[in-house]
């Protein structure tokens, strides 16, 4: 299998299985003598592990990382970095009921149609327990521009919604409440809608804003590694993820030029910044904000009409431990592709 790599110069490889022995990654172009905050990145760890607040999945996992090379005395080497999660609260016998069958809306099919095989356990591979991995290099890339300030949080639920601009939300608020929205009112809102569609056995969608401050102008490469390609590439890459839009989005697509251009203060700066913080690929050192669109998980408690092996079409009633709305615990894992990004743009752009 291709395609367990992110980065050109810091470079992630991911690999393990959701009900397998261990995650793990390689930390690939880590500069030598970073001090490594470990109580940091355990924090991280904690802000995505399941069974942290009752409206998400209940799987209990401590989520601990073991370091197995590239740190010495608290600081990074040089050499890869290789770490591994244990799993230790698989409860596999929760999917022998799909051993033959095909989830809908899962990549059951689809995996199983071009390896031949697929591990049925969770979803295997194909699991979002694998961005565990992600959150660790994540938290390393942070510790590597930690001037640039980087802050997620949930915008909507369903078709609840933050009405405020991100300059008007106080981010220190966004772990104050466990659906990661810094807006109280919006937040208390947004869990009630969760725990009702919990009830009904159901699952729903929701959008997650990310906000990264305090960027260095010249970050990104022109034509093919635009510095937003990048960050949508990142992003697109997260399980669920089904859009991504930075500045203005596809609300600038309605606006006449006119309307829709930044005009320059004296000190290059912008009196406003519908182009999120990026021009022409490159960074300009305003906010850069993006929102990301996670559809409903797709795993269901509820019955629902699968597709057998033998091609038939059965009833299903859904098994295991399932989040009823990703977006919480997804908050952590974009702050972390958007770090790896920056951290990988932030090493290269010291080549030139």
């Amino acid at each position: 299998m291709a395609g367990n790599t992110f980065g050109k110069l810091f470079k992630l490889t991911t690999f393990g299985e959701s009900h397998g022995e261990a995650l793990g990654g390689i930390i690939e172009g880590c500069p030598a003598g970073i001090v490594i905050d470990f109580d940091f990145i355990h924090s991280e760890m904690q802000r995505r592990k399941p069974g942290q607040s009752s409206i998400v999945t209940q799987r209990k996992e401590d989520d601990e990382v073991q370091f197995l090379s590239g740190l010495f005395e608290g600081k990074s080497t040089g050499t890869p970095i290789g770490f591994i999660i244990k799993n230790t609260n698989q409860k596999t016998h929760d999917y022998s009921h799909i051993k033959d069958s095909f989830r809908p809306s899962h990549a059951d099919y689809v995996y199983e149609q071009k390896y031949g095989i697929r591990d049925y356990r969770g979803g295997g591979r194909s699991s979002a327990r694998e961005t565990a991995s992600r959150v660790v290099g994540g938290a390393i890339a942070k510790q590597i521009i930690p001037d640039i300030k980087i802050n997620a949080f949930v915008s909507s639920v369903g078709n609840i919604f933050v009405d405020k601009p991100y300059q008007d939300l106080d981010f220190s608020m966004i772990e104050s409440n466990s659906v990661r929205c810094p807006d109280i009112d919006t937040a208390g809102k947004m869990m009630q809608l969760i725990k009702e569609i919990k009830k009904q056995g159901d699952t729903v969608g929701g959008i997650i804003t990310c906000v990264i401050q305090n960027v260095p102008i010249g970050l990104g490469e022109p034509v093919f590694d635009k510095l937003h390609a990048e960050l949508g590439k990142a992003m697109l890459s997260i399980n669920a993820v089904k859009g991504f839009e930075f500045g203005s989005g596809f609300c600038g697509a309605r606006m006449k030029g006119s309307e829709h251009n930044d005009l320059y203060n004296s000190d290059g700066t912008t009196q406003s910044n519908l182009s999120g913080g990026i021009q022409g690929g490159i960074s300009n050192g305003m906010d850069i904000y993006f929102r990301v669109a996670f559809k409903p998980v797709a795993s269901l408690i509820q019955k629902q009409e699968v597709l057998t092996k033998n091609g038939e079409i059965i009833e299903q009633h859904g098994k295991g431990r399932h989040d009823p709305c990703v977006v919480p615990r997804a908050v952590p894992i974009v702050e972390a592709m958007s770090a790896l990004v920056l951290a990988d743009n932030f090493l290269f752009s010291k080549l030139y």
